[in-house]
C-alpha cells in the first residue's frame, strides 16, 4: 500500500474525526463520503470497529501497515500496557516530534522537512521520518534553513508549552525530548485497545 496522497477530508468523513486538523469539509458534511454516506447506518461488526480503529491511528500519525506492525511488535516486547507503549513510540517518531514542536504546521509537512534534510537531531541532519527520537535527544532546524518561509510561519505564535514531555528552547530554535508521553497527554481520540485486540487475533 503506497502512501495515501488523496483528498484527506474525505478520510476525515469517513472516521467523523478531523484527523488531519481543522477541515472546513467535515464541519459541513459530517456524514461519510460517498452516494449513500448520509443514509447509510449499518452495524459495523467487532472486527470492523477494531480494524477503523488501526486505520484511523494509521491515517493519523501517516504510517503504513508495515511499519505500524514493526511499531505494536515493539510494544509487545516492552514492559507495560502495550495500547499504550504503541501510541508513545507513534509520538517518538522523528515526523510527529517534529510537529509536535511546531516546527511544522502539518505531519506530512514534518515529513517532508525531515526527508529533505532540514531537521537535526543532537546537531546531526537526519532524513528518516520514521526515526524513533530518545530521551534526551534534541531535535532542531538546519541553522541555514531558519529562515525558511513553512518553518517560520509555523512557529510563529505556536504555543510550546501544550506537549509536557517536550521542551522548547526559543534562542536556539530546537526542543528536548523529556521523556515518552503519558497517555493522558497525549491528545489524539484512538482507542488503542481496540487495536490491540485486533493484533490479538
Amino acid at each position: 500500500m503506497a502512501r495515501y496522497i488523496g483528498p484527506k477530508s474525505k478520510i476525515a468523513r469517513k472516521f467523523g474525526e478531523p484527523i488531519f486538523g481543522t477541515d472546513k469539509v467535515l464541519s459541513k458534511k459530517n456524514y461519510p463520503p460517498g452516494q449513500h454516506g448520509i443514509l447509510r447506518k449499518r452495524k459495523t461488526s467487532e472486527y470492523g470497529v477494531q480494524l477503523r480503529e488501526k486505520q484511523k491511528a494509521k491515517y493519523t500519525y501517516g504510517v503504513l501497515e508495515k511499519q505500524f506492525r514493526i511499531l505494536f511488535e515493539k510494544a509487545q516486547i516492552k514492559k507495560g500496557i502495550t495500547g499504550e507503549i504503541l501510541l508513545q513510540l507513534l509520538e517518538s517518531r522523528l515526523d510527529n516530534v517534529v510537529y509536535r514542536l511546531g516546527i511544522a504546521p502539518t505531519r506530512a509537512a514534518a515529513r517532508q522537512l525531515v526527508s529533505h534534510k532540514h531537521i537535526v537531531v543532537d546537531g546531526q541532519v537526519v532524513n528518516i521520518p520514521s526515526y524513533l527520537v530518545k530521551q534526551g535527544q534534541i531535535v532542531g532546524v538546519r541553522t541555514k534553513d531558519l529562515s525558511m518561509e513553512v518553518i517560520a510561519n509555523a512557529l510563529s505564535g505556536f504555543n510550546h508549552s501544550k506537549y509536557p514531555w517536550l521542551e522548547w528552547d526559543e534562542n536556539t530554535k530546537s526542543g528536548k525530548f523529556l521523556h515518552m508521553p503519558e497517555r493522558a497527554d497525549i491528545p489524539e481520540n484512538i482507542k488503542e485497545q481496540l487495536i490491540v485486540e485486533l493484533y490479538s487475533k
